[in-house]
């Protein structure tokens, strides 16, 4: 390891192996760096990426994908189905990855396009000089040890803390969060064309559970719930609902992790920093979904980067074009109109969330994103979610 890289990249999830990867193509001497000894465990998500999210990110590859559903399932708290398949329109639908071998493709991306790669080495602190963050202290194979640079990328995850050394405010309200929990379990009947989605406010309190397959006889089920909405940890919601569901199951794996759902960060730049992905809150409010949300913002944030170092001005004057490219960008405003949706749907009892199913049910959805859903629940349901006409078209 070197004393001195142009960008530093902290975290090689998506967004920052992404980011690694687009800033070494373009020419800058980049490191990325993880604290944990293998890239891509532990999971923390359903692993589920629509292939328009892949776009040009990745090839696919038959190694990192599970399971290509055609079809999702939303089941209202009394059963009734809403089918949404991207077939009826002739469209693609997406992919539930295995995020270990996917998180490690995107940094062999990145280590093939010249980025340093380090495992096992753990952000420690900045180092900073007159306000402009200059650098990151490490501990690397137990040895601490400080690395300067032009710019430091944040991308480790929730609650940053390389946000707050940098001074921006990455703590979150427990209000503003779901608590997830997520078995992988085998021996279960599965059904590889469909992702199946589940509702109430008994079975997920703000939030729902899922069940995405994963190849023969196995899948991903998982419960997400409002913090606020309960006093119980997700996985009593999870266990109950896999022993109604699925009795005779094995769990093979088990995660768990806090999803930011209620609101956006304030600030996603310093002096000579900038944060992407989970750590600037990129995750969808309502499915808590984010790889391709990170993989976008990286790429984002490498163009802003890039002319940064070119122009010698790492200021927060010249990082806040990134800040205002993602915040205007589709997936940038489709974050901020689903706060407003998911705010809305929460307040819903049981029997509301029954009434907008009924209004579905003999209705497929050509298009297999929450945009789709709502412009037809809207449709279906002109009087009671006329306030969010303004969020959906």
């Amino acid at each position: 390891m070197k004393n001195r890289y142009d960008m530093v990249v902290v975290g090689a999830g998506p967004g920052g192996s992404v980011t690694a990867r687009r800033a070494a193509e373009k020419g800058l001497d980049v490191l990325l760096i993880e604290k944990r000894q293998e890239i891509g465990t532990p999971v923390r998500c359903a692993e589920g990426l629509s292939k328009m999210g892949l776009g040009d990110h990745l090839e696919p590859d038959r190694r990192w994908i599970a399971a290509e559903p055609g079809s999702g399932r939303i089941h209202s708290p009394d059963g009734t189905q809403v089918i949404m398949s991207e077939k009826a329109a002739g469209n693609e639908v997406g992919y539930v990855l295995d995020r270990k071998i996917f998180d490690r493709a995107l940094a062999y991306k990145a280590a093939d396009a010249g980025a340093e790669v380090y495992t096992k080495t753990a952000a420690k602190g900045l180092i900073t000089n007159d306000g402009f963050v200059k650098g990151v202290i490490m501990r690397h194979f137990g040895d601490l040890c400080e690395v300067s640079s032009d710019i430091v990328i944040g991308a480790d995850g929730v609650e940053s803390l390389v946000g707050r050394w940098a001074g921006i405010d990455t703590a979150l309200k427990a209000s503003d969060m779901e608590a997830g929990a997520q078995y992988l379990m085998s021996g279960i009947d599965v059904d590889q064309e469909f992702c199946e989605f589940y509702l109430g406010n008994n079975l997920a309190p703000g939030g729902y559970a899922w069940f995405f397959p994963k190849g023969e006889r196995q899948a991903n089920v998982g419960v997400g719930v409002l913090s606020s909405m309960t006093d119980q940890p997700a996985v009593k919601y999870l266990d109950n609902f896999v022993k109604r569901k699925f009795p005779e199951g094995h769990i093979l794996e088990t995660v768990y992790g806090g999803i930011p759902v209620l609101g956006q960060i304030e600030r996603s730049v310093a002096n000579g920093l900038i944060l992407v992905g989970d750590a600037a809150r990129h995750t969808d409010p309502i499915t808590g979904g984010g790889i391709a949300n990170a993989m976008n913002a990286g790429v984002a944030a490498v163009g802003v980067a890039v002319k940064a170092i070119s122009i010698g001005d790492t200021s927060t004057k010249t990082l806040d074009e990134y800040e205002r490219k993602w915040r205007s960008s589709a997936f940038g405003i489709a974050l901020k109109n689903r706060v407003a949706i998911k705010k809305k749907f929460i307040k819903f009892r049981d029997s509301q969330l029954d009434n907008l199913a009924h209004s579905l049910k003999d209705v497929v959805i050509g298009e297999m994103t929450i945009s789709g859903l709502m412009a037809e629940l809207i449709k279906q349901n002109p009087k009671a979610l006329l306030d969010l006409r303004k969020v959906v078209f």
